[in-house]
């Protein structure tokens, strides 16, 4: 189950760009130089980038709202527009880990590929949110064993 056009427009009404709510987002990624097949790029940082992330796959962006998209920035390309880029991308989590949770079927996952500027120099570990939402199921299931035993 892919995050959509529909879940990000429900979550950032301000956007501009095409509008397909059927359109489905296969990565979420903060890194312009990350390969992100139909992604959606967060910016942390990076504005001058967005070029190189549509390169890479990015077929859309969230933006702080005060800060003006690129020129070069194709008509049709979408782009969710925010306050707080780092609240937009936690809120993002919460609604695909609810979204997820509800999913009777989960083969087609969305891929999460956040890090900091620091920890991409370091490594280029990525981190899957079905996998961190699993992680995280099974951390509250020992949490509820450790208080009952």
């Amino acid at each position: 189950m892919y995050l959509t056009y529909r879940d990000l427009a429900e979550l950032f009404p301000a956007v501009k760009g095409i509008k397909d709510n059927e359109l489905e987002f296969h990565t979420v990624a903060s890194s312009s130089s990350a390969l992100q097949p139909k992604g959606i790029y967060i910016p942390f940082g990076e504005a001058g980038n967005l070029k190189e992330a549509i390169e890479k796959g990015a077929v859309a962006a969230l933006w702080n709202e005060n800060t003006e998209t690129p020129a070069y920035t194709p008509n049709h390309f979408p782009i969710f527009f925010t306050k707080d880029l780092t609240k937009g991308l936690k809120d993002i989590m919460e609604l695909y880990i609810e979204k997820l949770s509800k999913a009777e079927e989960k083969r087609n996952t969305t891929n999460f590929l956040i890090s900091d500027e620091k920890s991409l120099k370091e490594n280029e570990t990525t981190y899957d949110i079905a996998v961190m939402a699993e992680r995280l199921a099974e951390a509250a299931v020992n949490a509820k064993q450790e208080r009952r035993g």
